[in-house]
């Protein structure tokens, strides 16, 4: 169980001190967390891009559509407050932006599912082009719309990959829940009285700042794929 932290669980116990031991342990706590927030979340978006491109970028495309979306919508028609947590969060730019955010998971998934060097898995994380049969969750289905569109519809007949429809379940993730990653990392921010994890990217904080919510959608990615 503690092959790989022998060394620094046998330290933390020789270190102990008198008097500090609930600080001690709090801060050990703390780091083990962290540490398996981080590195286990890495891990899910890692095998993404094992998995093939697709499973990686789509997910993460999405999450970046869903933040600006939302700034545009709330910019130019937020009036109703979302949470307190983030008070420039709006009900009428999380509405707004969940609706791109689906629209686009939809449209972005024929896109990228034509693309072998997407949709192939890899061996390693080289950039090379690829080639596989990317299998039926990229081939394209015939639909016929006639008995549900106008019959002045110009298209009664589409062509969609099974993909798309999973695309959506992804977007629908990407709009709805994976912002609350977002709300997550405000309130521990307030908790600890800090406006930004970092300020490596004026205007927007830290890196951090920006991958709450990635790291949110790439573990449902990786569990939903």
């Amino acid at each position: 169980m503690y092959n790989s932290d022998d060394p620094g669980f046998v330290w933390f116990i020789l270190t102990l001190k008198k008097k500090t031991y609930k600080y001690q342990f709090k801060q050990y706590a703390w780091t083990h967390m962290i540490l398996l927030t981080v590195f286990a979340q890495s891990s899910f978006t890692v095998a993404n891009i094992f998995e093939g491109m697709f499973w990686f970028l789509l997910p993460a495309s999405l999450i970046v559509i869903n933040d600006i979306a939302a700034y545009l919508f709330g910019f130019f028609l937020g009036r109703t407050p979302l949470i307190k947590l983030s008070p420039k969060k709006t009900w009428e730019g999380f509405i707004g932006a969940s609706v791109t955010t689906i629209i686009s998971a939809f449209l972005l998934a024929n896109v990228m599912g034509r693309f072998q060097w997407f949709t192939c898995p890899r061996k390693d994380l080289s950039t090379g082009w690829l080639q596989c049969d990317p299998g039926p969750m990229f081939k394209p289905e015939h639909y016929y719309l006639g008995d549900w569109v106008p019959h002045w519809f110009p298209w009664k007949d589409v062509f969609l990959m099974p993909v798309q429809w999973h695309a959506l379940a992804l977007g629908l993730f990407a709009s709805i829940i994976a912002p609350f990653g977002g709300f997550f990392a405000s309130g521990f921010k307030r908790a600890f009285k800090i406006k930004d994890f970092g300020d490596s990217i004026p205007g927007h904080g830290g890196i951090t700042d920006r991958m709450d919510c990635q790291m949110v959608m790439a573990v449902f990615a990786y569990i939903y794929h």
